[in-house]
């Protein structure tokens, strides 16, 4: 039986890095028929990204529909969103029962800040790494991976280490044919080992 269509929920917010969005974005709905994919924000409407353009966001926080797998991007905006008391008491209740928790770049410090990697193993961009794990009280953070998969968590490492998280994903739900399929439809050699990271190394993580 085929696996039901699932709604991907991308978080959005002032400074978000865009190809930690587009990158997946583009991923998962090549296929229209394997996931729907919302955008959400602080208030429905324009969100300006780290590099300028803005994005309309679908959705404002106090009117999302739960979850079925949750997509927190990096960017800039991410120092400011660590310590929100506000945005990270949200997105602790928000997204605590999503079928998938996932991050790329620095998006997993604002999932340790709300308390939603405690426990978990996880990754994060290497330039920011130090700062990102700085952030959660339990989280065994992983220097050198190109994604981490830990129970229903995912994280990745920077920007474009997203899109083979993504593709990844969309194997474990629909199986590597089909991401295969979608990588091959994006013309794009995806990494599928999660612990090369040349860039741990080039960071002084390794």
């Amino acid at each position: 039986m085929p696996e039901a269509k699932r709604r991907i929920s991308v978080v959005l917010f002032e400074g978000f890095e865009l190809l930690d969005v587009f990158g997946p974005v583009e991923l998962f709905r090549l296929d229209p028929s394997l996931f729907d994919v919302e955008l959400i924000a602080p208030h429905a409407g324009p969100v300006r990204s780290s590099q300028g353009p803005e994005v309309i966001a679908t959705s404002g926080f106090a009117d999302a529909a739960r979850p079925d797998i949750v997509l927190v991007p990096g960017g800039q905006g991410t120092r400011v969103l660590a310590v929100d008391a506000g945005f990270l008491g949200w997105l602790a209740g928000w997204a605590a029962d999503a079928r998938l928790v996932t991050s790329v770049c620095t998006g997993s410090a604002l999932l340790a800040a709300a308390g939603l990697l405690d426990g978990f193993r996880a990754t994060s961009n290497k330039r920011a790494f130090a700062w990102a794990a700085s952030h959660g009280t339990s989280v065994e953070w992983i220097p050198q991976a190109r994604w981490v998969e830990d129970g229903n968590r995912w994280t990745s490492s920077g920007v474009a280490a997203g899109m083979d998280m993504t593709a990844a994903i969309i194997s474990s739900i629909h199986g590597a044919d089909i991401a295969a399929m979608v990588s091959d439809a994006a013309e794009l050699d995806v990494h599928t080992d999660a612990s090369w990271d040349p860039f741990a190394e080039k960071n002084g993580l390794a």
